[in-house]
């Protein structure tokens, strides 16, 4: 059987990656520029800074790409891109780069759902897993509990109902004075607190038990620093991070382990930007061992926004036949 090479493009947000994948599990190249240092000054990503700085850097990064991998545009068999959901701008500047190299080459296009990806990064160091399995998508935008049928196919059992997980630690970490990206500086500042310091509260959905929310958990987080204020208390930031984390982590592994039971899998992954943190991975860790469930979870460069995810995810969609026509379009609220 031939190789089947896919240049992935990755813009959702604010990395411009790019990669060259071959037959869907081999990384050739992963080549992403973050533009993290940009948008700290503004304590988020800033939409239409991370348009412009996209358009400054595609071009480079693909050439980038295709450069470590060693092959070039003739032997590429499809380009692949994420098409959404994310922001509209930086969405749009991936789509427009990838439909202009599709049209230029005569290759096939295909269009990659960003959460597919996601999940299709356990795919990448894992050549024995394969679905059924239950996956734990937490990002900065998402957190989804989806049972993954088949490649490319999922049921979603469980969504947030107002604040995804690395939104909470992003606006946490701002209120207690940490700044922009908060997900790695609470992480890094909770190894020094007491976890057990301040009882923060767990929330559970009456009409789903597979849902989650943590808005709850931040106004409370806030209360105790308003409160600490008034009062003239000192606040310990190592132990409201650690409290705060643990408050987090117990309801994402209480949640996806109690779907793994009643769906009655032995396998279970984690995927996105929250993946990366070492308390939570640590946790399912323990969890999965305790239960006997094999636990996958992507390298950190894998769990963070990244080209070679989509090109892993478009790999099963191409052998399916899926192609996009030049009218793909950026669909920021893409649904899985």
């Amino acid at each position: 059987m031939e190789d089947i090479l896919i240049l992935a493009i990755e813009s959702s947000c604010d990395e411009t990656a790019a990669s060259v994948v071959k037959n869907g599990r081999e990384v050739l190249s992963n080549v992403i520029f973050s533009q993290i240092d940009l948008h700290t000054r503004y304590g988020g990503v800033v939409p239409e800074i991370a348009s412009r700085k996209h358009i400054e850097k595609i071009n480079q990064v693909i050439e980038e790409a295709l450069g470590q991998a060693a092959v070039s545009l003739e032997e590429i068999t499809a380009v692949a891109v994420t098409y959404g959901p994310g922001l509209v701008g930086p969405l749009l500047v991936g789509v427009s780069e990838a439909k202009a190299i599709s049209f230029a080459t005569g290759k096939s296009l295909v269009g990659v759902h960003h959460i597919s990806g996601h999940i299709s990064a356990n795919y990448i160091e894992y050549p024995e897993l394969e679905p059924p399995f239950i996956c734990l998508v937490a990002s900065g935008g998402h957190s989804h509990l989806v049972v993954v049928k088949d490649y490319g196919e999922y049921e979603i059992i469980g969504r947030t109902r107002d604040d995804a997980a690395g939104e909470a630690f992003d606006k946490v970490a701002r209120a207690i004075g940490l700044g922009y990206p908060g997900g790695p500086k609470i992480d890094k500042l909770s190894r020094e607190g007491n976890p057990d310091a301040i009882p923060f509260p767990r929330a559970k959905i009456a009409e789903n038990e597979y849902d989650f929310s943590f808005s709850g958990l931040k106004s409370a987080v806030l209360n105790y620093l308003n409160s600490c204020q008034m009062k003239g208390e000192e606040i310990c930031q190592a132990d409201v991070a650690a409290s705060f984390q643990k408050a987090v982590i117990d309801v994402l592994v209480e949640h996806s382990l109690h779907a793994v039971k009643e769906f009655g899998y032995d396998k279970f992954a984690i995927a996105g930007g929250v993946a990366s943190n070492s308390s939570l991975r640590e946790a399912f860790q323990r969890e999965c061992e305790k239960r006997k469930i094999r636990f996958y979870h992507p390298s950190p460069v894998y769990c963070t926004d990244n080209a070679a995810m989509i090109g892993t995810a478009a790999y099963y969609e191409y052998r399916k036949g899926v192609r996009h026509g030049y009218d793909l379009n950026a669909v920021p609220n893409l649904q899985l």
